[in-house]
């Protein structure tokens, strides 16, 4: 799950257990990966059911101003 609050982006795992940050969102991806590589670091993520090059999958919630096609 992604926030961004105070003008920093935090991602929270969903099937990882990590916490990450960054200013940018493409800081906040490379950070994704980053804490993700380290969570596995000792471990075999195939045969913990995880794929062994994952993919970020990101959904936006819009406002409802843009949502409506009013900006």
């Amino acid at each position: 799950m992604v926030t961004k609050e105070q003008g920093v982006y935090t991602a929270d795992g969903v099937n990882v257990p990590v916490v990450t940050e960054g200013s940018t969102f493409e800081e906040l991806q490379a950070n994704i990966r980053e804490a993700v590589a380290l969570y596995f670091e000792d471990e075999n993520a195939a045969s913990l059911g995880f794929s062994t090059s994952p993919a970020i999958l990101t959904n936006f919630e819009l406002a409802p101003a843009l949502h409506e096609g009013r900006a």
